[in-house]
């Protein structure tokens, strides 16, 4: 029993490290390093206007071209300097026909599909300004977004700088909105923390920049491009930063169904990032970054999710042999764990009957998370995850 009890208590660590203990002691290191004032926030240069090209991979965005075009002209930032590019290969419903109605819009298009890494490798190539901002053609940013991304790359240490993503919230959202809202806000603040650290390990897809000539032609098969490109860039010694004020606003996913198939996606793209980024494992050639690395990402596609399924057996074991229903501590930590899935079965049930109990949408959303790396693991075993655009419908 003593193996057993040690080998809970690993998991149980692995598991509090990997979705709370990471923030805590992130929290810790920054709060002394500003009592010292070691802090390493990156100056910006609100003076600094280089031309920056607005690059859009899209497929099939018909629906939302004229409210993306309107909203990007109306971006805080010379018009003139402001290029906008779209790559549209494999559309079919008339995007690119649209696209070519405006003036000032660049217009890439092939009718055969290949994925967006495809269209972004292809495109990349098209791209003669000294900063790129990739962008979703169903995601509207904010006025100020473009600026104070730019403003952040005159610091010359600064490869890539990752904007916030921000989900619409209602009060009719269903579980997956709540939960997808309650989930960013969480990982907005740990890049706060990673980005006043060092670096913020990963962009988001549906806002981040690089600087042109970092751009890597990336494997056709890749499902994270975002992941990819940015952590790449920042294993060439650039960090990458972050800005909350510069962010791209999207609706939640319509519904748990629709996240959970987003987020598969997300996980086998997880897994196949870890294995092509294995290099940056190596904490003795890239210290603080890979410290981070480990901790924010490889933890929550690895060990976290694998940890808590033993942690059922492990633990039913141990309040048996403590005595299940005496509630001692390891029958108590036990029920406690069943308590947890109960709520998350009970809001799944609840979410069908289209019943809102927002109590019950994190303990939902948590689970749904976790599940989707062993299907994402299945998927990417199997080698059944297309790369070609799998958007989840949006509410």
């Amino acid at each position: 029993m003593v193996a057993l009890k040690i080998i809970f208590w690993s998991l149980l660590f692995v598991v509090f490290y990997a979705y709370l203990g990471y923030g805590i002691l992130l929290y810790a290191i920054v709060k002394i390093r500003r009592i010292l004032g070691l802090g390493s926030k990156m100056g910006a240069n609100t003076d600094f206007e280089p031309d920056v090209t607005l690059f859009i991979a899209a497929y099939n965005e018909k629906d939302f071209v004229a409210e993306k075009i309107k909203n990007s002209r109306e971006l805080d930032y010379p018009a003139n300097k402001l290029h906008m590019v779209w790559v549209t290969d494999g559309s079919d419903d008339g995007t690119p026909d649209l696209l070519w109605q405006y003036e000032g819009v660049e217009v890439h298009h092939l009718p055969q599909r290949s994925g967006k890494i495809g269209a972004m490798n292809r495109g990349m190539k098209l791209v003669n300004t000294p900063i790129v901002v990739f962008c979703d053609a169903n995601t509207m940013l904010g006025k100020e977004s473009i600026r104070r991304i730019v403003n952040l790359f005159s610091n010359p240490k600064v490869g890539c700088v990752s904007g916030e993503k921000r989900i619409i919230n209602k009060d009719k959202d269903a579980a997956a909105g709540a939960g997808e809202g309650i989930y960013w806000k969480y990982e907005s603040t740990l890049k706060k923390w990673d980005a006043e650290l060092y670096s913020v390990v990963g962009a988001a897809g549906e806002l981040f920049a690089i600087r042109t000539d970092l751009y890597r032609e990336v494997e056709r098969d890749t499902l994270l491009d975002d992941f990819i490109i940015s952590l790449r860039v920042a294993q060439e010694g650039y960090t990458i930063q972050y800005d909350p004020e510069a962010y791209a606003i999207e609706t939640a996913s319509a519904n748990v169904k629709e996240e959970l198939k987003r987020k598969i996606r997300i996980s086998a793209g997880g897994i196949q990032s870890v294995i092509r980024l294995s290099s940056l494992l190596n904490i003795f050639k890239y210290g603080t970054l890979s410290f981070q690395y480990i901790s924010h990402r490889v933890l929550r596609w690895t060990l976290a999710p694998l940890s808590l399924l033993l942690m059922i057996p492990i633990g039913f074991i141990l309040a048996l042999n403590e005595g299940i229903l005496e509630f001692g501590f390891f029958s108590t930590l036990f029920w406690l764990q069943m308590l947890f899935y109960a709520a998350a079965l009970l809001g799944w049930y609840l979410e069908n009957k289209s019943i809102k109990v927002k109590v019950l949408f994190i303990p939902y959303y948590f689970f749904i998370m976790n599940l989707s790396v062993f299907l994402g693991f299945k998927r990417y075993i199997k080698g059944s995850q297309s790369v070609n655009w799998e958007r989840a419908k949006r509410g």
